[in-house]
């Protein structure tokens, strides 16, 4: 059975994750459209979101009225949680995630994120609060624990049931592992355990085999995967196939695939204007290129400063990859 939230049954259960600076509206939609069961926003700061600040509200540009897309909200101000709740809701958020899992030291230095592992008091009034302020289903992401010696996600993961939150997604490090190491998949089996929400697995999941083996260990509902999908967008839909039988997805290949590239670069300078999309763009053409086996184009691409010039690199490289299929 899909997870149920509320009136939103999210399948498959394969979801994207939210990646500051690379789960932009233009990756979600792509990402999306070859059968991604949900798709993450970045992080955005909740009291920024609301005053309007213009790169937070660059990245509400949520695609608010696609049914697979969850906006996730941080902060440490239940206020500003709740006002911001309301905001995204307003403009037609089908989902809120809340975010207790980011490790960065600037996030956990003003106390929000996985910070909140360590006060969870704290945690459970920023939950209630958006819960309480708005009518779509809340969900929440988070870690294991602080670190090695406070494991305290199941504990989390009851107080956020009791408290309204209808599915919880636990990446399999704490925050003091950022992203060394290896996710303990086996240590998710505690989460799941401890509630009856739905419970998806996130951490190092890249492709169909880690998929089942993250399930297999953990017990989760679903997975939620990251960078598995850079360079290959196709790849949760392709997992999702492989793990629940849903439709294949048609992978572009050769000249296929350069038109998808170009669609997607297209999307990236209208959404962030010509300079910022340039730049913005370049970390997305350098996963294309290496997936692509197109490694000798990436100077020459990942270097230009004129957009047109980038376009017919994309086309000149693509050209030749489907001359030699």
């Amino acid at each position: 059975m899909p997870p149920t939230l509320g009136p939103l049954a999210i399948y498959p259960p394969v979801f994207l994750a939210p990646l500051a600076g690379i789960t932009d509206l233009p990756f979600r939609r792509l990402v999306a459209s070859f059968g991604a069961g949900l798709v993450v926003s970045e992080m955005v700061a909740s009291e920024e979101v609301v005053r309007a600040q213009p790169e937070a509200r660059a990245r509400a540009e949520l695609g608010f009225g696609e049914q697979a897309t969850a906006v996730q909200l941080a902060g440490r101000d239940p206020y500003w949680m709740a006002e911001a709740g309301k905001f995204v809701e307003g403009q037609g958020a089908k989902l809120i995630d809340i975010n207790m899992g980011c490790p960065s030291k600037r996030v956990t230095t003003g106390l929000c994120g996985s910070a909140l592992l360590r006060d969870l008091d704290l945690a459970l009034t920023l939950i209630e609060a958006v819960v309480q302020a708005v009518k779509v289903p809340v969900t929440l992401k988070t870690r294991l624990g602080w670190d090695d010696t406070l494991h305290n996600a199941p504990e989390l993961a009851r107080r956020a049931e009791a408290a309204g939150i209808q599915m919880i997604t636990i990446h399999g490090r704490t925050r003091c592992q950022f992203y060394k190491g290896h996710a303990n998949w086996a240590a998710i089996r505690a989460v799941k355990e401890a509630v009856k929400i739905p419970v998806i697995a996130n951490g190092d999941i890249i492709d169909t085999a880690t998929a089942r083996e993250a399930l297999r260990q953990s017990g989760a509902d679903g997975v939620m995967i990251g960078r598995g999908a850079q360079g290959a967008p196709w790849k949760l839909a392709q997992i999702a196939h492989d793990i629940y039988g849903t439709p294949t997805p048609k992978i572009p290949e050769g000249g296929r695939l350069g038109r998808m590239v170009l669609g997607h670069y297209d999307d990236m300078l209208t959404f962030y204007g010509r300079d910022l999309g340039l730049r913005m763009a370049r970390k997305h053409l350098g996963w294309y290129l290496d997936e692509a086996g197109l490694p000798h184009a990436r100077e020459a691409i990942l270097t230009s400063t004129d957009p047109a010039q980038v376009i017919q690199l994309i086309e000149q490289a693509f050209a030749e990859l489907e001359l030699a299929a």
